[in-house]
């Protein structure tokens, strides 16, 4: 047979042997490798136990014993490499308790793992929930104590607590031994709930810094004198107004606890004992969702006191916020509304419902909002999501949600796609290119990020590129500055067309993505070609442009027309500002690709950098290394504006 989890009752008298390791070997929480239970128990007709193991490196399991491995005793695998795994150990039956000790050796360090068959029968002794949590990993504990947390789930997942602590059980095993058939209301179900007192006996454990029982089997419960039956509304509105609890009383009297922070706005009006009802009034709530467990209680005849809890909940405004905002919040009931961008889907969620949201000010997952898969939206589009502020390991996310809507459904294009596409608001793209230009339409450097990408063909006006949707005033600016993006950087944009003076622009960008440039050298401006270089480029290129965009460093060496008219110029670049070894630049546009407007805007021994496409261009068989084709000047005496 299979087990997982087995610890018998002599385990809580054995596995204290099993404790005297080194205080400066945790035996579970190792860097090179963990497992899932470092305690393995099997009954005396023996089976298999199965664990999981992750390690970082190369492992293998040995023994302490001279002997080697017991001859009762199978291990599969017995050794592997890096990464996770099940192993399996199987024992045979055994007519006396035995036991084995063995480690799991990786990258040096050693992982204990304590093995016992018992044959004898044995009841662990009742100790306190605090005794729980100051034992051993792996030791079987039998403990007496409220049921403070609603049981009714498929796998019996409660909180157990008496007057030293709170325990959180991890599993509870239904009449039959069985697991993950809902063993409170299924068919072979206990049938206890929150305020009745329970005697459970399980194994110890600790998952993610929580102290556990797991899989605990039920020993003796007594139902509480007091019961929460129902409430006469299932929340209170935003407005507040009254609850009655309606209560099952089978003790002396009354009485109600509600917790400090809901004091100021939760109240009880009356008791009336007679028939077991509790009023509570609540003022209004103008923050978001807020709720309080009250505690109900009772006594018998010889003074022992029964407890019962209930939440009560109002519902609250939900505030609309930032994403930074949101990550600020407080894990709890409050509601939340983002709206942002669609960054990535959570693939580790099974139900296709959690997403990455971002804004100009940050980036959040929302795991599990209802509706997001019917919707249909898909990364980039732009949503709006409400949910709570949770945090799962310390990391925050939003839970609970609802998927509100698409605001915009965000059509990946190309350059050329949206040059074509018609001017409208409301009707949003995604474009990616390469940054040609840091500058306006102007021709002057700018705060908000007004720049020009391409495809190597066509060429889109960006008019701002700022850090996210819901960016305002000083919030759009500095983006490009902040991030380093420069010149040959790969740009993914989503925003609107539009027309201004006849230039197609993409309006209200929002930057989905950056990537830095990887081009080789004389491929950006940060690593132009020297004219010599760039010469050699061209003899490689040869007679027809192979449409990349060079750029070369040098001095004007001759100018052969400024021409106002058409607003480009015709001059050459050399490295030493003589005329012998150059690069002609064939028709290129001013400074920040704007058209000349005076002849004498360039002057010879001007230094520069020029980017274009290269060529060899030959006429009557004379061949001139030229920049021929989207020809412009970068960078003119150092400035690049």
């Amino acid at each position: 047979m299979k087990l997982k989890y087995f610890f018998p009752a002599f385990m809580a008298v054995v596995a204290a042997l099993f404790t005297a390791c080194s205080d400066n070997d945790d035996p579970t929480y190792l860097s090179e490798v963990q497992v899932s239970q470092s305690y393995i128990a099997f009954p005396a007709e023996g089976g298999s136990v199965t664990i999981s193991l992750k390690a970082a490196a190369d492992w293998t399991i040995g023994t302490t014993a001279k002997d080697g491995l017991p001859e009762w005793l199978t291990i599969s695998p017995a050794s592997g490499s890096a990464g996770s795994q099940e192993v399996t150990f199987t024992a045979t039956a055994a007519t006396a308790t035995r036991d084995a000790s063995l480690y799991i050796e990786c990258a040096g360090a050693k992982q204990n793992l304590n093995i016992i068959q018992q044959t004898e029968k044995s009841e662990a002794p009742l100790v306190t929930v605090a005794e729980v949590l100051n034992g051993n990993d792996g030791t079987t504990y039998r403990v007496r104590g409220v049921c403070v947390t609603n049981p009714d789930n498929q796998y019996g997942n409660w909180n157990i607590q008496d007057e030293t602590g709170t325990v959180y059980v991890y599993g509870t095993l239904d009449k039959k031994a069985g697991k993950g058939q809902y063993p409170i209301s299924g068919a072979n179900g206990w049938g206890f709930g929150v305020g009745d007192i329970i005697t459970v006996e399980g194994p110890r454990s600790v998952y993610n810094g929580t102290i556990e029982l797991v899989d605990v089997t039920v020993i003796e419960i007594e139902k509480s004198l007091i019961k929460v039956d129902s409430f006469d509304v299932a929340e209170l509105p935003i407005e507040g107004g009254v609850i009655t609890a309606v209560l099952s009383c089978k003790g002396n009297g009354i009485s109600v606890e509600i917790p400090a922070e809901a004091q100021s706005w939760l109240s009880i009006i009356g008791i009336d004992t007679q028939n077991a009802t509790v009023k509570f009034s609540a003022t209004p709530n103008n923050l978001g969702d807020r709720s309080a467990t009250v505690t109900f209680k009772t006594t018998d005849d010889e003074g022992k006191e029964y407890s019962s809890e209930a939440t009560i909940t109002q519902k609250g405004s939900i505030q609309e916020i930032s994403v930074d905002q949101f990550l600020a919040a407080a894990v709890g009931d409050a509601q939340y509304r983002l709206t942002g961008v669609v960054m990535e889907l959570y693939t580790s969620d099974s139900q296709g419902q959690s997403f990455y949201i971002q804004d100009y000010s940050g980036k959040t997952l929302v795991y599990r909002a209802a509706g997001f898969k019917e919707s249909g939206a898909k990364v980039g589009d732009v949503v709006t999501v409400v949910g709570k502020r949770g945090a799962y390991n310390n990391t925050p996310q939003m839970t609970s949600g609802t998927f509100e809507e698409v605001k915009y459904s965000v059509t990946e294009v190309s350059i050329a796609e949206f040059l074509a596409k018609g001017d409208d608001k409301n009707t949003y793209y995604m474009v990616t290119g390469t940054i040609s230009s840091l500058l306006s339409s102007n021709g002057k450097e700018n705060d908000y990020g007004n720049l020009y990408i391409t495809d190597g063909t066509n060429e889109l006006y960006v008019y701002g590129c700022y850090p996210g949707y819901g960016a305002t005033g000083d919030a759009r600016k500095f983006f490009i500055r902040d991030n380093g993006i420069e010149v040959g950087d790969q740009l993914t944009m989503i925003g609107y067309k539009d027309t201004y003076n006849g230039l197609v622009e993409l309006c209200g960008g929002i930057c989905f993505s950056f990537k830095k440039s990887t081009a080789a050298h004389g491929e950006s401006a940060s690593s132009p070609f020297t004219v010599a270089e760039a010469i050699a480029k061209c003899k490689e290129i040869g007679a027809t442009t192979d449409g990349v965009i060079y750029y070369a460093k040098g001095k004007v060496s001759s100018i052969k027309e400024i021409s106002t008219s058409y607003g480009n110029g015709t001059f050459n670049i050399s490295d030493d500002g003589t005329d012998t070894n150059f690069v002609t630049c064939y028709r290129s546009y001013s400074l920040g690709n704007n058209k000349f407007a005076a002849e004498d805007e360039l002057k010879v021994g001007d230094e520069v950098i020029v980017c274009g496409k290269l060529v060899n261009y030959t006429k009557n068989d004379v061949v001139t290394p030229e920049f021929s084709g989207s020809v412009y000047i970068y960078s003119l005496n150092g400035k690049t504006e």
